[in-house]
């Protein structure tokens, strides 16, 4: 009789501890949100022994990819296609491709450890896309051109009103597609995650903003970049971004997790082949953080410096093989070298110049651009880990 009343009380535990909201993180972004890290530099992460303890989360014991049983996912706007939903348990995979991860990964790993709710994550993000325009949320109002800009259209013979007009149309697309995706999710549960117990409904427990690269490339928007204040417009769009997410979705106080750019690492370690990029790289990543300083946002919003996730070795790996690259371009030129012959040059430089270590991290670590943050699961695991963390605080406030 002891027994069959033991095991009715840790049934009953049990589905206490499993009853619970489902918890839902929304993620949004540009290409960096959707992930350019192929699965394959995951083997990266486990060279550093700082980073290794996160490899062995995302792994089985196999060496496959772990699959999350908390977590669920439905994202858009990766592969191609702008409302193409794919869905499903987290794993690797839903990338910018099937081959590849963002920060959705190891953000659900983290949250699946410091939270034991359920959990849905719903990731909306598209390449190239600005938040001056692209993700204009409706409150900013239209997005008005300056005298500049107006003044090159007509240099350029461009009529003015038609450009007016094609920006209007291009102006908040991405804002709603998004806003329409969250709609549609939370509109049926059920059907991404199969298991949703309505009775213990949801809870919109905080959302991770991961963009930039648009708007900091964007001199015709900021023609004043470079300065102190150059992106100024962009903080007063992301916090009306912020406002109307919340009250779209009837969420006044939803956590916000803000990942400022940070492409190249901290700017006060850039070389001297950046230098020229200081002051604009610092200036958007001041803009960008900038909202979570706003009174009105205290406690609510913060910002997440992803520079402190760059991994320097990897990129000064890089730059050496980039500098044998020219040095061997450059004795081709004198000696009139065949391509081949070129090819085989560099290679000899490499072999001589660059250690083991270097070559090898270079191999498994780097699968894309740096503008893509290399590519590398080491740093975009690091930022998806970081916003979740960031986030969890808020959320119990």
């Amino acid at each position: 009789m002891k027994s069959i009343r033991f095991f009715l009380l840790l049934a009953c535990a049990t589905i206490s501890v499993q009853a619970k909201p489902l918890k839902i993180f929304i993620l949004a972004g540009q290409s960096n949100m959707q992930g350019h890290a192929k699965i394959s530099t995951i083997e990266h992460i486990g060279m550093d022994p700082k980073t290794k303890p996160m490899m062995e989360e995302m792994l089985q014991a196999d060496g496959t990819p772990r699959t999350c049983q908390r977590v669920w996912i439905s994202s858009i706007g990766c592969g191609g296609n702008d409302t193409e939903e794919q869905t499903g348990k987290l794993t690797a995979g839903f990338g910018a491709t099937k081959e590849k991860i963002g920060p959705e990964f190891t953000f659900g790993l983290t949250m699946e450890k410091l939270t034991d709710s359920p959990i849905l994550l719903i990731k909306t993000s598209w390449g190239g896309k600005s938040l001056n325009t692209d993700f204009r949320p409706p409150s900013a109002g239209p997005y008005v051109f300056n005298e500049t800009q107006l003044a090159n259209f007509a240099k350029q013979g461009k009529n003015i009103d038609d450009m007016k007009a094609a920006k209007a149309k291009e102006t908040g697309v991405y804002y709603k597609l998004m806003m329409d995706h969250v709609k549609k999710v939370l509109g049926d549960i059920k059907r991404v995650v199969p298991d949703y117990d309505e009775k213990q409904g949801y809870e919109l427990a905080g959302f991770a903003w991961f963009q930039g690269w648009n708007d900091m490339v964007d001199g015709s928007t900021y023609p004043q970049r470079d300065k102190p204040g150059g992106y100024d417009a962009y903080t007063e769009v992301m916090a009306h971004f912020i406002r109307d997410v919340r009250k779209e979705l009837n969420a006044p106080k939803l956590p916000f997790a803000i990942g400022v750019i940070g492409v190249g690492g901290p700017t006060a370690l850039y070389g001297p082949d950046q230098k020229r990029y200081q002051s604009t790289h610092q200036n958007i990543r001041d803009a960008m953080a900038a909202p979570a300083k706003m009174p009105e946002f205290k406690g609510t919003v913060t910002a997440v410096l992803t520079e402190q996730y760059w991994d320097l070795e990897l990129s000064a790996a890089k730059a050496k093989e980039n500098e044998l690259k020219q040095q061997a371009k450059k004795l081709a030129t004198e000696k009139k070298l065949k391509p081949a012959e070129e090819k085989a040059a560099f290679e000899a430089l490499r072999k001589e110049k660059m250690t083991e270590r270097e070559q090898t991290i270079l191999a498994k670590g780097i699968s894309n651009l740096e503008f893509h943050y290399l590519g590398c699961a080491k740093i975009l695991g690091g930022i998806g880990k970081g916003l979740a963390e960031a986030m969890t605080p808020m959320g119990k406030k």
